[in-house]
C-alpha cells in the first residue's frame, strides 16, 4: 500500500475512533431515552419496590433462612416514585444540600466549587429531584416495621438549617423514624469539612421482646438522561459502575439493564458501587472486609437504581447497633478518589488506555504545580511528549521528505505505465529499492505515536480540573469549545501549512481529498472543548516546525546530490594532467618545425633530380616527359 493511502487511512480511523461514542449514541440510543416526555413525567405513578437480600447475604448474615424468612419484605410497595415532605438544608465548605424528611432522602446536592453551566452564580447540581432531570440518594432498613425509604421522619432537633460554620469541623443531622414493634430507628447525617463523603448512619434500638435480625440499604436512583453539560461532539459514559478485587473495574450499562442482561458480581466483602457521569460520580463506599450484596436494576421506563445491601446483625431485646455507609457525591478528582477506596480513581473514565493516561495525567498535574495554568501545563506536556518522540517523528519527516523529492520521477514512471497497473507497480518498487526508500517509512513511526495521543486526549476530556479552567483572554473555560471559534481557525491553518510540507500525490483523488481533509478536521474542533485544541494546535506547531526543517535540510542535500552528479557526467581536464600537456609542447612545436624543414629539403632534392633527368633525355633526343601531379584532396591509387 502507499505512502498517502495509508496515512489517510490512519487519520480518518483514528477521528473514527475519536467520535465512535457519539455516533452510536446517536445512531442507536439506548431503550431508556427512546420515550416520550409522558412517559417521563408518569414517573411519580411508577413502583418502586425496595431492595431484597439474597440467600448468600441472608445466609452469611444469621448463619440461617432466606430472603423470603425476612418480616415486612414486599417488593410491590412505594406507589410513588418521590414523596413530599419538610426540606432540611445543610451548608458546608463544599456543597449544599437539601434532605427531604419524606423518606430522609439527599434530594438535592450542589457542588460549590463547581459552577453551573447555565449560570455561573449558582452551583452545578449533581443530586436533584426534577421531573425532567433526577438522582436522589436514597436509604432504608429491610425488616417489619423498619423505616425505609418512603417513611416520614422527624427533625430530632427541631432545626431545618444547618451551616458549617467557622472552627467547626462537621455538621451532623438526625432524623427519627416512628418507633414500631418497640423498635426505634434514626439516620443521622453526618457533612465533613473539606470533604464531599457524607456518612450515612443507622441507629437501632430493640425496645421490643424479641430478637431483630434487620439488613440496610443504600441506593441511588436515577434517570439515563446525559447531563446538562454533556458534549455533543464526544460522549462521556453515563451509568452505574462497580469494582470488587476479584472483577476489577466494570461498567453496567442502561442499556444492558433493560434487557436484562447485565453481568456483575452481586456478593463480596470489598468493593463499591457508583453512579457516573461526565466529572462527576456518587457512589456508597462500604467498609472492607464486611459482607455485602450488589444490585443495579430497572424500575421503570427511563428509572434505574443501582446500590448495596448490608446486614446490620442480630439485635436482642434493649440493645443497639449501629451501620454506617459512607457516600461520596463529588467531582472526579483522581489523586483524592484513590485515597477514598482501591479503585475508585478507576471511575475516571480513560476506556481502554488508562494505563497511558493516568501517566500522562500525573504529569499535566505535576506541570500545573509549576504554572499554576492548566492551559500551561497543557503547552508544557504537549512539548515533553513531542520530545520523547522526537527521533520517531524525525524517522517518519525525514522519510516524507525523500518522497516528496522524488514524487516528479514517480509521476514519470505512473504516466509511463498508465495503462499496465502491474507493471507501473513493479517499476515503482524497484525505483524505491534503487533510491533506498521505505514507502512505509513515514506511516510507522506515526502508527507507534498513535496510542500516546489518543490516551492524551481521553486525559484532557476526562480532567475535570480543566472545567471552569482559564487559559488567558477571551478562554476562560478549556472544557467547552472557543466561544470565538478562533483556535480551530489556527488550528486549520496549522493543518494546511502541514499539508503543504507533505509529498504531494501522484494520485489526483488523493491529491483533492488532502486539499478538503484540513477544512474537514477544523469543522469536527470547531466542536471540540478548547483545552483539547490547544493541545492539538501545539502539536501542530511543533511538527510543522521539525518537518520544516528536515524537508528543508533533505531538499538541500538532494540538490546537493543532483549538482554532483551533472558535474561528474562533464569531467574538466585534470590539473596534473594540463600541467604534463604544457610540458611537453615545446617538443610538439619543435617536432612540427623538424619536420617542416625535412620536408622543405626533401622538396629540393626532388627538384635536383627532376633537373638532372631532363637534362639526360635531352642528350638522347627525347622529350622530356611531365611528371603527373595528382587531383587536390585525392590520393595516388597503387596498383
Amino acid at each position: 500500500m502507499e505512502t498517502r493511502k495509508l496515512i489517510l487511512i490512519i487519520i480518518f480511523s483514528t477521528s473514527l475512533l475519536f467520535l465512535w461514542d457519539a455516533w452510536q449514541k446517536e445512531l442507536y440510543p439506548p431503550a431508556s431515552q427512546v420515550m416520550s416526555g409522558a412517559a417521563s413525567n408518569s414517573a411519580n405513578q411508577s413502583h418502586d419496590p425496595l431492595p431484597v437480600p439474597g440467600d448468600e447475604l441472608t445466609a452469611s448474615a444469621s448463619g440461617t433462612g432466606t430472603a423470603s424468612e425476612i418480616e415486612g419484605v414486599n417488593p410491590s410497595i412505594t406507589p410513588n416514585l418521590f414523596t413530599i415532605g419538610e426540606k432540611i438544608h445543610v451548608k458546608t465548605d463544599l456543597v449544599v444540600a437539601e434532605i427531604d424528611t419524606a423518606g430522609g432522602d439527599i434530594r438535592q446536592l450542589g457542588l460549590l466549587a463547581h459552577p453551573s453551566r447555565e449560570d455561573v452564580n449558582k452551583p452545578y447540581e449533581l443530586l436533584l429531584d426534577k421531573t425532567a432531570r433526577f438522582q436522589v440518594a436514597q436509604s432504608g432498613l429491610i425488616g417489619d416495621g423498619l423505616p425505609n425509604h418512603k417513611t416520614k421522619y422527624t427533625v430530632d432537633s427541631k432545626n431545618y438549617s444547618y451551616e458549617l460554620e467557622p472552627g467547626q469541623n462537621k455538621v451532623v443531622v438526625r432524623l427519627l423514624a416512628p418507633e414500631v414493634n418497640g423498635v426505634q430507628a434514626a439516620k443521622i447525617y453526618t457533612f465533613h469539612r473539606g470533604s464531599y463523603v457524607i456518612d450515612v448512619e443507622f441507629e437501632i434500638v430493640n425496645h421490643g421482646d424479641a430478637a431483630i435480625n434487620p439488613f440496610s440499604y443504600f441506593q441511588m436512583l436515577r434517570d439515563a438522561n446525559d447531563p446538562t453539560d454533556a458534549n455533543t461532539m464526544v460522549h462521556s459514559y453515563t451509568g452505574p459502575a462497580m469494582y470488587t478485587d476479584e472483577e476489577k473495574f466494570l461498567k453496567i450499562k442502561f442499556s444492558d439493564l433493560d434487557k436484562n442482561k447485565a453481568e456483575y458480581p452481586t456478593n463480596s466483602n470489598n468493593g463499591w458501587i457508583a453512579m457516573l457521569e461526565h466529572y462527576f460520580l456518587t457512589a456508597w463506599l462500604p467498609p472492607q472486609n464486611t459482607p455485602r450484596e450488589y444490585f443495579a436494576k430497572r424500575l421503570a421506563p427511563n428509572q434505574y437504581t443501582a446500590g448495596v445491601i448490608a446486614p446490620v446483625g442480630a439485635i436482642e431485646p434493649g440493645q443497639e447497633k449501629n451501620i454506617t455507609m459512607p457516600f461520596y457525591a463529588g467531582p472526579q478528582e483522581q489523586n483524592k478518589l484513590a485515597e477514598l477506596a482501591p479503585g475508585l480513581d478507576l471511575t475516571v473514565d480513560y476506556g481502554w488506555l488508562t494505563v497511558l493516561a493516568k501517566p500522562l495525567f500525573w504529569l499535566l498535574s505535576f506541570y500545573h504545580s509549576w504554572t499554576d495554568n492548566w492551559g500551561a501545563a497543557i503547552i508544557l506536556l504537549t512539548l515533553t511528549v513531542k520530545l520523547l518522540f522526537f527521533p520517531l517523528s524525525a524517522a517518519g519527516y525525514r522519510s516524507m521528505a525523500k518522497m516528496r523529492v522524488v514524487t516528479p520521477k514517480l509521476q514519470r514512471i505512473r504516466e509511463q505505465y498508465a495503462s499496465d497497473r502491474q507493471r507501473m507497480h513493479q517499476a515503482m518498487m524497484e525505483f524505491y529499492k534503487e533510491e533506498k526508500i521505505n514507502p512505509m517509512g513515514g506511516c510507522l513511526p506515526i502508527l507507534v505515536q498513535i496510542p500516546v495521543f489518543i490516551a492524551l486526549f481521553w486525559t484532557l476530556l476526562a480532567a475535570v480540573e480543566l472545567r471552569y479552567a482559564p487559559l488567558a483572554l477571551w478562554i476562560t473555560d478549556m472544557s467547552v469549545p472557543d466561544p470565538y471559534y478562533v483556535l480551530p481557525v489556527i488550528m486549520g491553518i496549522s493543518m494546511w501549512i502541514q499539508s503543504k510540507l507533505s509529498p504531494t500525490p501522484t494520485d489526483p483523488i488523493q491529491a483533492k481529498v488532502m486539499q478538503i481533509m484540513p477544512v474537514a478536521f477544523s469543522v469536527f474542533f470547531f466542536f471540540f472543548p478548547a483545552g483539547l485544541v490547544l493541545y492539538s494546535l501545539c502539536n501542530n506547531i511543533l511538527s510543522i516546525a521539525q518537518q520544516w526543517q528536515i524537508t528543508r535540510m533533505y531538499e538541500s542535500k538532494a540538490e546537493g546530490d543532483a549538482n554532483k552528479k551533472k558535474n561528474k557526467s562533464k569531467p574538466e581536464p585534470e590539473p596534473a594532467r594540463e600541467s604534463a600537456q604544457l610540458a611537453v609542447l615545446p617538443d610538439k612545436e619543435e617536432t612540427a618545425t623538424q619536420a617542416q624543414a625535412a620536408s622543405t629539403a626533401g622538396g629540393k632534392q626532388d627538384e635536383k633530380k627532376q633537373q638532372t633527368t631532363q637534362a639526360a633525355a635531352s642528350a638522347k633526343g627525347k622529350a622530356p616527359v611531365k611528371a603527373k601531379s595528382a587531383p587536390a584532396g585525392k590520393k595516388t591509387r597503387k596498383k
